[in-house]
């Protein structure tokens, strides 16, 4: 048995290995409820990827892994609940060890107990401690404080098509009309959200929000409008989360996970501002503002039967499309710059700026994750930089083969001749290898004299020994 901080293990579920970057290199499943199959598809999906595509909902602030890796602790966490990017939920205990290899951290390993049951797999669903167990607000996650500094001007573009999305929400902020907002996972839906609340001068205590996604649909009418004791075995007088928020605002994300019959309960709200408990015989009566956000286009939600149609017609009046960062490229400097001042405050760096190679990289990349892959991507360089400009040198390893397709290579991978190689497309060998070769070559034109080299190379005598030491050039 092993005890670290109060933690028995009388045997692990999951070994998990992270680097520097944040990228799984290591996902051992030692229990077959945990993680996933290991066969190799699906081992794929998991390893060499970044932690917090793999776990979107894992907290950075508070994350054991950054922790341990930033700080070179040792970190223990009791029931850690999280769901990866397939949606299933885990709830664990953790021990995260920072790997040290004379005295450079490089980077954590975890070892993971599943303790999920179907109790805490509910309690994931509570964002903020209740002292009354009948509270069903506990259900939803109210807005923080900090959330009250994020305002229209905090929005980050100088795109056209931003800025007339901005003038919008501004304008559907102060009606009480409902709104729609529908785009790409990771384009900021949410960030303008709260900053629509903020403009409308609603308070914060009248202020709910809701991932429907992440309740089961056979508590999601009950949630939302409440129920009346007896409706089913066990079931209280309680209010629903329409009723907490009369006179405010209720924010509904991911709102085509909500069942089919139930939308049809909430275009009544929509409509009349009515709707009956679940197992009440009465109406009840609201006046609460609707923001509603999807993250597939809500003609094709109603061709897939995800959106009713009738109550897709209610929203239409007050949609906003946020667009993908593809298609705002403009945007993708600010928001580097952003980041890297962010990141550098996290991690006590002094970064600057990126390469011009890095740049053009970027703008090219299609960025199927949005603001927040570029974030991530960001987060991750701006981790392990020694040096004030970041370059490719330093981009997560995940990255590689979406920065191969969008150069062509799933193109050339389709040519029968042409036999895929990984260890060809390893950037970091392509880049020592020029790198010697180019040395060598200027060391040859200078017969061999290092300060003459350094002149013609742009750098320092001093450098040019250090990487000729490191790269294993001999004279």
């Amino acid at each position: 048995m092993i005890d670290i901080g109060g933690l028995k293990f009388n045997n692990l579920d999951c070994v998990l290995i992270a680097d520097r970057e944040f990228t799984i290199i290591y996902n051992s499943r030692l229990d077959d409820r945990m993680h996933f199959d290991f066969d190799e598809a699906d081992k794929d999906q998991y390893l060499n990827r970044n932690l917090f595509e793999i776990y979107p909902t894992l907290n950075k602030e508070t994350s054991s892994i950054v922790r341990a890796i930033a700080k070179g602790e040792i970190v223990i966490k009791k029931f850690q609940k999280i769901k990866d990017f397939k949606g299933r939920t885990y709830c664990t205990h953790n021990v995260t060890v920072p790997i040290v290899v004379k005295g450079k951290i490089l980077g954590a390993v975890e070892l993971v107990k599943d303790v999920t049951t179907v109790s805490n797999i509910n309690e994931k669903y509570i964002y903020e401690e209740e002292d009354s167990e009948n509270d069903l607000s506990k259900y939803a996650a109210f807005f923080t404080t900090d959330l009250n500094k994020i305002t229209f001007e905090n929005i980050v573009t100088n795109d056209k098509k931003m800025i007339n999305v901005i003038e919008r929400a501004k304008i559907l902020s102060r009606v009480q009309s409902p709104t729609l907002i529908y785009g790409e996972s990771g384009t900021g839906k949410e960030v303008l959200v709260q900053a629509m609340i903020n403009y409308s001068g609603i308070p914060r205590k009248k202020v709910v929000i809701q991932n429907c996604a992440a309740l089961p649909d056979n508590l999601i009418e009950s949630i939302l409008f409440g129920t009346y004791k007896g409706a089913y075995t066990g079931a209280e007088n309680r209010k629903g989360l329409f009723e907490e928020a009369d006179n405010g605002i209720i924010f509904l994300d991911e709102l085509v996970s909500i069942p089919y019959d139930v939308q049809g309960k909430l275009l009544r709200v929509l409509q009349d501002g009515s709707f009956r408990p679940v197992g009440s015989n009465s109406e009840k009566f609201v006046n609460v503002k609707i923001i509603a956000a999807m993250n597939v286009d809500p003609l094709t939600a109603i061709e897939n039967k995800q959106l009713r149609s009738d109550l897709f017609y209610r929203l239409s009046g007050g949609m906003i499309f946020v667009p993908p960062l593809r298609d705002r490229k403009g945007d993708i400097k600010l928001f580097i710059d952003k980041y890297i001042k962010e990141y550098n405050n996290i991690y006590n760096k002094s970064v600057k700026g990126i390469s011009s190679e890095l740049e053009s990289l970027f703008l090219e990349y299609n960025w199927d994750g949005n603001v927040r892959e570029l974030k991530h991507i960001i987060e991750s360089m701006v981790g392990v930089a020694d040096g004030s400009i970041l370059d490719v040198q330093q981009l997560p390893a995940y990255m590689y083969s979406r920065v191969y397709k969008t150069n062509g290579l799933e193109k050339i991978n389709e040519d029968k001749d042409f036999i895929y190689d990984k260890k060809t497309y390893n950037l970091n060998r392509i880049l020592e290898e020029k790198e010697i070769e180019t040395i060598k070559k200027v060391l040859k034109i200078t017969g061999g004299n290092k300060t003459e080299a350094g002149k013609i190379l742009g750098i320092p005598r001093q450098t040019l020994k250090y990487k000729m030491d490191k790269l294993k050039i001999n004279l």
